[in-house]
C-alpha cells in the first residue's frame, strides 16, 4: 500500500479545490485535511511553501506532511491540520447585520495583510522558492479573445480599466486569488474567522484583485461596507475608487470563468454578469454601489 493510499483509507471527500481532490482524514490522531495534486504535480510544492509563508500572518492551516512527486497512480499531495469553523458561505445566510459587519472587518484586514506582502512583479509561483515566472504581455482585449470570448462593448470597457489601473499604479502583492466566502472559515459562536484556504490559484498580482473576487457577486452593503473600512483604515496605501479598481482588477478571473459558463452556477453567473458589462459599457454593469461615505 502506497503512503496515499494508507492517509485515503478513511478520507471523506471535500468540497472546493479545483486543481487538487481534497479529502478529510486521520492522520496522527488528529483530523487533517489531504489534497491530491493529480491535475497540476509541481502544484504542491508551491502550496505548501505559500502555506509556510504566511502562517501566523494569516489564518492557515500547519502543514503535517509533503509528498513533492508521484505519479498519476501516487499522486504528489499535501496534508495539513483541518481548521475548526463553518464554511462563511453558508453562515451568512443566516447571520444577523452585527455579525456580518464583524465578519466584513476581519476580512478587510485580511485582504490589508495579503496586500502588505510585496512581490516584483506579477506572475505565476514556481517551486518551493516561490519563484515568480512573470505573466504574458496580452492586455484585456487579448485576452478575452484568446479565451474565444466576443462581446460587443467590452473593448471601450478594457480600455477605461487598464487606464484606471495604471493610474493607481504597479505595485504588486500576494494574491490568494479565490478569496471569497467559500473558502473561508468561520467559528459560529464569536464570528471570528479561522481560517483562508484553497491556495491553488494564489499568484503575485493586483492589491485589488482579492478585493474585486470578494465583492464580485456580492450585494450586502454592511458586509461590503465593513471591508471596505476596514482596509480604508489599514495604512496599506490603497488608491481610489477602491470598488471601481477592485472590480477592474477582478475582470481576467471574470473572463476566464465566464469562458466556462456552462460548469456550474458559479461560472454561469459570471458569464451573465460580463454580459451586463458589455450591454452597460460599464465596470459595474449594474452592480450595487456597496461602498461606504469616506
Amino acid at each position: 500500500m502506497s503512503g496515499v493510499e494508507a492517509l485515503a483509507a478513511s478520507a471523506v471527500p471535500l468540497t472546493g479545490g479545483y486543481q487538487g481532490q481534497t479529502f478529510a482524514v486521520t492522520a496522527g490522531g488528529e483530523d487533517a485535511v489531504l489534497k491530491l495534486y493529480v491535475k497540476d504535480p509541481e502544484r504542491a510544492v508551491v502550496d505548501a511553501a505559500l502555506l509556510q509563508l504566511v502562517r501566523g500572518l494569516l489564518p492557515v492551516p500547519r502543514v503535517l506532511d509533503l509528498k513533492r512527486e508521484g505519479s498519476y497512480d501516487d499522486p504528489p499531495y499535501l496534508l495539513m491540520e483541518r481548521l475548526p469553523g463553518v464554511n462563511l458561505e453558508v453562515y451568512l445566510q443566516t447571520a444577523g447585520p452585527d455579525e456580518r459587519r464583524r465578519v466584513g472587518t476581519q476580512l478587510g484586514e485580511l485582504l490589508a495583510r495579503l496586500s502588505g506582502m510585496p512581490f516584483l512583479t506579477a506572475g505565476q509561483f514556481r517551486g518551493g522558492e516561490l519563484t515568480v515566472e512573470p505573466f504574458g504581455s496580452a492586455d484585456l482585449a487579448e485576452y478575452s479573445a484568446g479565451l474565444g470570448l466576443r462581446y460587443g462593448g467590452l473593448d471601450e470597457v478594457f480600455a477605461q480599466a487598464e487606464d484606471l489601473l495604471d493610474s493607481a499604479g504597479s505595485r504588486f502583492c500576494l494574491v490568494h486569488s479565490d478569496f471569497n466566502p467559500k473558502n473561508l472559515l468561520v467559528d459560529p459562536e464569536n464570528a471570528q474567522i479561522t481560517g483562508l484556504i484553497d491556495w491553488e490559484f494564489s499568484h503575485a498580482g493586483s492589491p485589488y484583485a482579492d478585493l474585486g473576487n470578494l465583492l464580485r457577486f456580492e450585494t450586502d452593503p454592511v458586509l461590503a461596507g465593513a471591508v471596505l473600512s476596514a482596509l480604508r483604515g489599514s495604512g496599506v496605501g490603497l488608491a481610489e475608487p477602491l470598488v471601481e479598481l477592485s472590480r477592474a482588477a477582478d475582470l481576467w478571473a471574470l473572463l476566464d470563468l465566464a469562458a466556462r459558463a456552462t460548469e456550474n452556477p458559479i461560472t454561469a453567473a459570471a458569464a451573465a454578469l460580463v454580459d451586463r458589462i458589455a450591454d452597460t459599457r460599464e465596470v459595474s454593469g449594474g452592480r450595487p454601489e456597496l461602498d461606504v461615505v469616506h
